[in-house]
């Protein structure tokens, strides 16, 4: 069994779009749209909303189903499913579908939707067969079928031109779809500029308990590719240290038995920006004959001191943060701290301590002081937050403050939340090893670059 349907939101609840239903009944669509609203007016955030929810049926006759949603932006993708189908494949082609939106517009908004809802139409009916399987999810073979939106496209189209190519109808840059051998990639392709360039992202998530040890830590890469290549180039990438990637996601281009064989990528990459697979980082993956549990951690690149004292009708706070890595920066730091319900009159003092630079103090309400962090306060959740724009090596900050509370005894949480980012930097130190390009005769440009983020929760 497939899936029943797609329906889009805009961000108050009401439907822009919506693809053919299998369901024979008219209100089904309306049942599920119904469901995912009330569910959101009943929570206390959308976001705390269950991403499947059970829909009762309309009558008797009708089977239970489930509504399986995604937020993006202003829009909510809503996926209906029934009978034997598993959540994850709804969920699955969703994220797909919004990826290919991405392409087509470079925005996903409801705005961009409503403007091009001839387009987004077609790309259902092509994503989608008949019997609700996924179909055609590749973006360099859809582009061939769907038109990208253009002014000139929507000008030949009201006068009554027809730009579809002819399925079929040829070789060579003018010919249809599906007419090359490979799926992910079209037939003629050719650039000015031959270049190809690869970036690869890892995103940690630790947990920390009061004594600064790490209880949980994993990471997740990806390595996306842009690629502007002419003709039908083959690839082989290798890495230096492959080894401690474990879990490992492929695009369709990567041949597998090569891989399994000498840990090397093989592949013909498609047009543009694509996933060339993604990964999990295992560092005890070297150490097979180690029986030491911890060896999976991660070195967490910060560290947090905290002096919380709970007062009766108050809390007063001193929070440090502390950079541990000595040759890159932490950039556009985030640290949370739930005050807990009834908190008000925050008072905070922000001030830069030693290393990375000299010590400079500042306080102010709402406003970047001279050392460019900031704090803010959110009444609705009782969440503090602090933002560093850049933390420079080896460097510390600190946010001295207090708060009173409507309950005698506050209860602020035990947990502070810290976001970051560091470019030119991976967790994984993975490195490109090798790019070779065969079967054409010019020598392409290439660039690899890395990228790491993180959220850490750090209890005290």
């Amino acid at each position: 069994m497939g899936l029943d349907g797609i329906i889009v939101l805009d961000n108050i609840g009401r439907p822009i779009i919506q693809s053919g239903f299998r369901s024979s009944t008219t209100a089904y669509p309306l049942l599920h749209i119904d469901a995912v609203n009330n569910a959101i007016q009943k929570a206390a955030s959308p976001k705390e909303v269950d991403p499947v929810l059970y829909v009762t049926p309309y009558n008797t006759v009708d089977k239970p189903s489930a509504c399986c949603h995604v937020e993006s932006g202003d829009i909510r993708m809503l996926c209906p499913v029934s009978g034997d189908v598993d959540p994850l494949v709804a969920f699955a082609f969703m994220q797909t579908f919004i990826e290919i939106l991405r392409e087509y517009f470079g925005t996903v908004s409801a705005a961009t939707l409503r403007d091009n809802f001839d387009v987004v139409y077609q790309l259902f009916e092509e994503t989608l067969d008949a019997g609700g399987h996924p179909l055609t999810t590749s973006s360099n073979a859809l582009r061939d079928i769907v038109l990208p939106p253009s002014l000139l496209n929507k000008l030949l189209n009201v006068a009554g031109a027809n730009l579809n190519p002819t399925i079929n109808s040829g070789v060579g840059p003018s010919a249809g779809p599906f007419s090359s051998p490979i799926p992910w990639r079209k037939a003629g392709i050719r650039h000015a500029n031959n270049e190809v360039y690869f970036d690869i992202c890892e995103e940690l998530k630790a947990v920390v308990n009061k004594h600064g040890t790490t209880i949980a830590s994993f990471v997740r890469g990806k390595v996306e590719a842009n690629s502007k290549l002419s003709g039908t180039p083959d690839c082989l990438l290798t890495f230096n240290n492959s080894q401690v990637l474990s879990d490992c996601a492929f695009h369709p281009c990567v041949r597998l038995q090569r891989w399994s064989r000498d840990k090397a990528l093989s592949f013909v990459p498609p047009d543009g920006r694509f996933t060339l697979f993604d990964y999990r980082y295992s560092p005890g993956a070297a150490l097979q004959n180690s029986n030491n549990p911890t060896r999976d951690n991660i070195a967490i690149p910060l560290a947090i001191k905290t002096n919380i004292v709970l007062e009766e009708n108050g809390v007063s706070f001193d929070v440090t943060l502390l950079s541990r890595l000595s040759t890159h920066a932490l950039e556009t730091v985030e640290v949370e701290l739930c005050l807990g319900e009834g908190a008000s009159g925050i008072k905070c003092a922000l001030a830069r301590g030693l290393g990375g630079g000299g010590f400079v103090n500042a306080s102010a309400r709402n406003a970047e002081g001279s050392t460019g962090a900031s704090w803010s306060y959110d009444s609705k959740s009782s969440i503090l937050k602090w933002r560093i724009p850049v933390v420079p090596p080896s460097s510390s900050w600190s946010l001295k403050g207090s708060c009173t509370t409507s309950a005698r005894a506050p209860r602020p949480s035990h947990a502070i939340i810290v976001r970051f980012e560091i470019s030119s930097h991976t967790f994984s130190a993975l490195k490109v090893d090798q790019l070779k390009v065969t079967q054409e005769q010019y020598k392409p440009y290439k660039g690899v670059r890395g990228r790491s983020s993180g959220v850490v929760e750090w209890r005290w």
